[in-house]
Protein backbone atom coordinates (compact mmCIF):
# COMPACT_ATOMS: atom_id res chain seq x y z
CA UNK A 1 0.00 0.00 0.00
CA UNK A 2 1.11 3.40 -0.60
CA UNK A 3 0.72 6.33 1.27
CA UNK A 4 -1.72 8.75 -0.16
CA UNK A 5 -2.17 12.57 0.61
CA UNK A 6 -5.52 13.83 -0.18
CA UNK A 7 -5.15 17.48 -1.65
CA UNK A 8 -8.44 18.77 -0.26
CA UNK A 9 -7.81 17.98 3.35
CA UNK A 10 -4.10 18.17 3.13
CA UNK A 11 -4.37 14.58 5.28
CA UNK A 12 -1.42 11.61 4.70
CA UNK A 13 -3.22 8.01 4.98
CA UNK A 14 -3.19 5.11 3.74
CA UNK A 15 -6.01 3.26 2.46
CA UNK A 16 -7.97 1.41 5.49
CA UNK A 17 -7.73 -2.39 4.80
CA UNK A 18 -11.08 -3.22 4.81
CA UNK A 19 -10.97 -5.67 7.72
CA UNK A 20 -13.37 -3.46 9.91
CA UNK A 21 -17.04 -3.66 10.35
CA UNK A 22 -18.97 -1.20 7.76
CA UNK A 23 -21.56 -0.69 10.69
CA UNK A 24 -19.10 -0.58 14.25
CA UNK A 25 -21.18 -2.36 17.44
CA UNK A 26 -20.15 -2.30 21.16
CA UNK A 27 -17.24 -5.03 20.49
CA UNK A 28 -13.66 -4.03 20.31
CA UNK A 29 -12.44 -4.80 16.62
CA UNK A 30 -8.56 -4.89 15.89
CA UNK A 31 -8.14 -1.05 15.37
CA UNK A 32 -9.91 -0.53 18.83
CA UNK A 33 -7.03 -2.89 20.98
CA UNK A 34 -4.16 -1.82 18.89
CA UNK A 35 -5.80 1.81 19.74
CA UNK A 36 -6.15 0.77 23.14
CA UNK A 37 -2.21 -0.01 23.53
CA UNK A 38 -1.19 2.78 21.40
CA UNK A 39 -2.80 5.04 24.18
CA UNK A 40 -1.53 2.98 27.25
CA UNK A 41 1.85 3.27 25.07
CA UNK A 42 1.86 7.07 25.28
CA UNK A 43 0.89 7.37 28.67
CA UNK A 44 3.28 4.79 30.05
CA UNK A 45 6.11 6.46 28.13
CA UNK A 46 4.89 9.89 29.74
CA UNK A 47 4.73 8.76 33.31
CA UNK A 48 8.40 6.80 32.26
CA UNK A 49 10.30 10.00 31.56
CA UNK A 50 9.00 11.65 34.75
CA UNK A 51 10.25 8.64 36.74
CA UNK A 52 13.70 8.71 34.59
CA UNK A 53 14.33 11.93 35.03
CA UNK A 54 13.76 12.35 38.55
CA UNK A 55 15.50 8.82 39.37
CA UNK A 56 18.23 9.24 42.13
CA UNK A 57 19.95 5.93 42.06
CA UNK A 58 21.80 5.55 39.13
CA UNK A 59 21.25 1.50 38.22
CA UNK A 60 17.37 2.45 38.97
CA UNK A 61 18.27 5.09 36.31
CA UNK A 62 19.44 3.15 33.64
CA UNK A 63 16.70 0.56 34.40
CA UNK A 64 13.92 2.84 33.64
CA UNK A 65 15.89 4.12 30.62
CA UNK A 66 15.56 0.91 29.41
CA UNK A 67 12.11 0.06 29.71
CA UNK A 68 11.54 3.89 29.03
CA UNK A 69 13.28 3.19 25.30
CA UNK A 70 11.50 -0.37 24.97
CA UNK A 71 7.73 1.80 25.61
CA UNK A 72 9.01 4.10 23.14
CA UNK A 73 9.82 1.17 20.53
CA UNK A 74 6.49 -0.54 21.29
CA UNK A 75 4.69 2.98 20.37
CA UNK A 76 6.19 3.00 17.44
CA UNK A 77 5.43 -0.14 16.44
CA UNK A 78 2.03 -0.01 17.02
CA UNK A 79 1.49 3.40 15.36
CA UNK A 80 2.94 1.87 12.48
CA UNK A 81 0.78 -0.58 12.51
CA UNK A 82 -2.26 1.45 12.72
CA UNK A 83 -0.76 3.90 9.92
CA UNK A 84 -0.35 0.77 7.72
CA UNK A 85 -3.37 0.21 8.08
CA UNK A 86 -5.14 3.19 7.41
CA UNK A 87 -6.15 3.88 11.12
CA UNK A 88 -4.14 6.93 11.51
CA UNK A 89 -4.19 9.72 9.80
CA UNK A 90 -1.86 12.65 9.56
CA UNK A 91 -2.19 16.45 9.14
CA UNK A 92 0.16 17.23 6.52
CA UNK A 93 1.48 21.45 7.17
CA UNK A 94 1.61 23.81 5.00
CA UNK A 95 5.29 24.86 3.56
CA UNK A 96 5.26 28.09 4.52
CA UNK A 97 4.35 27.21 8.09
CA UNK A 98 7.41 24.89 8.13
CA UNK A 99 9.58 27.51 6.27
CA UNK A 100 8.42 30.07 9.09
CA UNK A 101 9.18 27.66 11.92
CA UNK A 102 12.36 26.57 10.73
CA UNK A 103 13.57 30.34 10.47
CA UNK A 104 12.54 30.79 13.83
CA UNK A 105 14.27 28.59 15.38
CA UNK A 106 17.48 28.52 13.13
CA UNK A 107 17.53 32.32 14.59
CA UNK A 108 17.58 30.84 18.10
CA UNK A 109 20.96 29.00 17.05
CA UNK A 110 23.27 32.01 17.65
CA UNK A 111 22.27 32.56 21.25
CA UNK A 112 24.04 28.94 21.81
CA UNK A 113 27.03 29.35 23.97
CA UNK A 114 29.22 27.21 21.55
CA UNK A 115 29.06 27.16 17.52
Amino acid sequence: MQTQQNQNSNQIANQQTGQLPKVKGPEMNDRDFINDGLSACKYLTDSLNIAVREASHDQLHNDMLQILNETHQSCRELYTLMFQNGWYKLEAEDQQKLDQAYKQFSNYSTQFPYS
